[in-house]
């Protein structure tokens, strides 16, 4: 299972399709984002693609020396865009892809309008997802709640979004959902009745528009696998490493350069001197721009790590999560929070995790630590998410111990130091994702906490399995599942969410779905739906 290889392959799969001859690749909002994840501008100029257009742009000039590739996504602002676009052609010829399914009344409207005969082709191309590793997709979509409902309007999407992806790797899955989680079941359900029914209408049209052998993993005439890691060897090597392996793998791939230079032979001791060494060598950036490029990211990652002693911050986020000792816990969070280089976001961050992690302590410090945010300055907005944390994914909501306490004896602290000034940072903390997978891996994952949809059951052990977290993943998450299909035999985890979050972009989410007023209305935890 490979979600990016499924989109690369549809996306070769029209540009072969409109055969030989230069080529326009007409896109939406969504599609843009799509198809830029998984290929580069070069790879497709190779493809004989010259032109990238939007199809709501008004600016377009005619072209009729160009074939036209259309990859939308089935939207009714698309196919009026569509319409518009037919009536008066500005192109030789269309080739139209939409990412998900289209009625058959929208099929008629377009025929309708193609009075001049300029369509060669629709089909359905199921990537209506952001591939952004092989294993992790996104739907990109913020403020999927409210409370403990869907917003109307987003589970459509998120059901289409999750659809694609099982139709993409053509998967009829055993779902199984977080039974406290009322969202959950909601998705499942409708996933489960929106894929039969297309599976069975892909079925009755294999000999018209469709045909189910041209999906990507089945067919056997689509071998080419191009990972846009491989654009990037770096990343490639790197994408699961901690950041003070990183450092050293630069250095020593600078060093290995340096090698055949031997008069110019400097020291690479610290970041910065990578960075004045990269500026020295036009020819190391002609030969390695894909690593001068990560030198300057590892470098503004060093900054900022130091300027918002994150070091430190981290420390004490490992011990909230990993240990429970509540005294050492309270006395190294108000050590830290009387340090005045520490950022606004990061001090909410702390007191979240600390209201989370001991919520119904005796001897909770939560209003001190309020009050402490309020002196350091923190805005009352910000003050406020520390509430609206609770009620999002407090005990009241979850389904499960969000927080498993580690005993601190057995715990070994983690150092990487490849280079002076880069340490990496504690290791301690798994996410709950790791014991969930790990449980159904087995085959000990609760029905009580996990039941299945409808009166059928797995037998046997699962091997392909995919989760959306409804709400949104993380990169750690991701890290989780690469770690578990890379010491798992015989199975295969693909990992999906709302969106991907950041801090910032999970308190927005957790603002959104509480109010932002702070009132009370019922939150919900991040929720997990097992296929």
């Amino acid at each position: 299972m490979n979600v990016t290889l499924a989109v690369k392959q549809y996306i070769s799969k029209m540009i072969e399709s409109s055969g030989p001859g230069m080529k326009v690749l007409l896109m939406d909002k969504e599609t843009t984002s799509i198809v830029s994840v998984v290929y580069t501008q070069s790879e497709i100029l190779q493809k004989e693609v010259y032109l990238f257009e939007r199809i709501d742009s008004q600016n377009r000039d005619n072209m009729k020396h160009l074939k036209a590739i259309c990859f939308l996504r089935p939207t009714k602002e698309n196919v009026e865009h569509l319409i518009q676009e037919l009536r008066r052609p500005k192109y030789s010829v269309y080739f139209i892809y939409f990412s998900n399914v289209i009625s058959k009344s929208e099929i008629k409207v377009l025929a309708e309008a193609d009075e001049q005969e300029v369509v060669a082709e629709v089909q359905e191309f199921y990537g209506d997802f952001i591939a952004v590793n092989p294993h992790l997709f996104s739907l990109n979509l913020q403020g999927v709640s409210r409370g403990r409902s869907w917003e109307p309007s987003v589970l459509p999407r998120v059901t289409q979004g999750l659809t694609s992806v099982l139709l993409a790797l053509k998967k009829c899955p055993m779902i199984r959902y977080q039974l406290s989680s009322d969202m959950s079941k909601r998705l499942a359900e409708s996933v489960k009745w929106t894929y039969q029914a297309m599976v069975h209408e892909l079925l009755g049209l294999n000999n018209n528009r469709i045909d189910l052998s041209r999906v990507p993993g089945i067919s056997k005439d689509l071998r080419e696998v191009v990972l846009s890691a491989e654009n990037d060897e770096f990343y490639a090597n790197n994408l699961y490493l901690n950041f003070g392996e990183i450092g050293t793998n630069i250095k020593n791939l600078m060093e290995d350069f340096q090698k055949k230079k031997p008069k110019d032979q400097q020291k690479l001791e610290s970041i910065s001197d990578m960075k004045a060494f990269v500026d020295n060598y036009p020819q190391f950036k002609k030969m390695s721009g894909t690593v001068s490029k990560h030198v300057t990211v590892v470098g503004e990652l060093s900054r900022l790590v130091s300027e918002r002693q994150l070091m430190e911050v981290s420390e004490v986020e490992q011990e909230l999560a990993c240990q429970s000792d509540h005294s050492n816990a309270q006395q190294s969070l108000r050590r830290l929070l009387q340090n005045p280089r520490l950022s606004e976001i990061d001090a909410v961050r702390l007191v979240m995790l600390y209201a989370l992690r001991y919520e119904k302590h005796s001897s909770s410090i939560l209003p001190s630590l309020m009050e402490e945010l309020n002196r350091k300055g923190v805005s009352e907005r910000h003050r406020k998410m520390v509430q609206a944390m609770v009620e999002y994914g407090g005990k009241r909501v979850r389904g499960s111990d969000l927080i498993a306490p580690t005993d601190a004896v057995a715990i070994t602290k983690q150092f990487f130091k490849g280079l002076k000034g880069v340490e990496n940072v504690y290791t301690q903390h798994q996410p709950l994702l790791h014991d969930t997978l790990d449980q159904l891996i087995k085959g000990r994952l609760k029905d009580s906490q996990f039941p299945y949809l409808g009166p059928s059951s797995l037998r046997d052990r699962p091997q392909d399995i995919i989760v959306f977290i409804i709400g949104g993943a993380t990169y750690e998450e991701a890290l989780t599942v690469y770690n578990l299909n890379r010491t798992m035999p015989g199975v295969r985890i693909i990992l999906g969410g709302t969106a991907i979050h950041n801090t910032k972009s999970f308190l927005e989410e957790v603002t959104l779905a509480v109010g932002s007023g702070g009132d009370r209305t019922q939150g919900r935890g991040r929720q997990q739906s097992r296929r």
